[in-house]
């Protein structure tokens, strides 16, 4: 039986999603819930593999089980051996066919920018700092240039695995609300560090530093040296995965909260 869940997290403790050699990843302690419930090893995979110190509002998983259980007793039973900065939000049963990351057909991410000359306590671990001012309208003409089927090796980290650069950005916005500058994004998929370095790159442009035909000589370059800096990990958060309505996954409840 193949079981998919709906998963939210804070990333400040942990060294990304993937089980790790030394460290501590998301996956690790997800699994460690599910045995408990299920009463056999469990391994789970999740649709976008999220960096250190990434957060989650809207990740989905599934894993493979033997064990009958309701989905109430799934989520209620792993969710109380779960740390608090994990939960599952749903749990649903789904077909043999369904794979939570090559059935998806689009991901979203959310980064958030605190735009202000005084910095919070409050989203220290949630947020970018950044107290130059920033244009959002400027920002978000300039990602125009961004969306569609591209090559974004310009926008990847040199550590990333993925054999081909190309990926489609469907939609992204820079919007302003006053101190709050937020930029989503939303692609059929996503190259390591793709969107902190688009951040970066835009920042640079908001604040200024370079005209808004930048982002798109940048991409049009593949040349990582000449994008901006990669924006740090802990503003960024994975809203959002999408699926074909046949699998009839429940809703993201996380989906106002984003």
């Amino acid at each position: 039986m193949r079981i998919a869940i709906g998963l939210e997290y804070d990333g400040t403790a942990y060294n990304g999603w993937q089980r790790q050699r030394t460290g501590l990843g998301v996956q690790a302690r997800v699994e460690e819930a599910l045995e408990t419930v299920a009463n056999h090893p469990v391994e789970v995979v999740c649709a976008g593999r999220t960096d250190t110190g990434v957060h989650a509002s809207g990740q989905v998983a599934h894993f493979d089980t033997d064990s009958k259980r309701e989905p109430r007793s799934w989520l209620l039973g792993a969710n109380s051996n779960l740390p608090d900065d994990i939960n599952l939000t749903w749990v649903a049963g789904v077909s043999d066919e369904f794979h939570a990351r090559y059935s998806a057909t689009a991901r979203s991410y959310r980064y958030l920018i605190l735009n202000r000359v005084q910095r919070s306590a409050l989203f220290r671990q949630r947020a970018w700092w950044v107290y130059a001012g920033l244009d959002a309208d400027r920002m978000h003409r300039a990602a125009q240039a961004l969306v569609g089927e591209h090559d974004f090796s310009a926008f990847r980290a040199a550590g990333c695995q993925a054999q081909r650069a190309m990926r489609n950005i469907s939609t992204i916005s820079v919007t302003r609300d006053a101190d709050w500058v937020t930029i989503d994004v939303t692609a059929n998929a996503f190259l390591m560090h793709m969107v902190r370095n688009i951040t970066g790159t835009l920042v640079a442009i908001g604040s200024g530093d370079e005209p808004e035909t930048w982002a798109g000589e940048v991409l049009q370059s593949k040349d990582r040296t000449r994008a901006g800096v990669a924006a740090p990990p802990h503003g960024l958060t994975l809203t959002d995965v999408v699926y074909p309505g046949a699998f009839k996954l429940p809703p993201n409840p996380n989906a106002d909260l984003r």
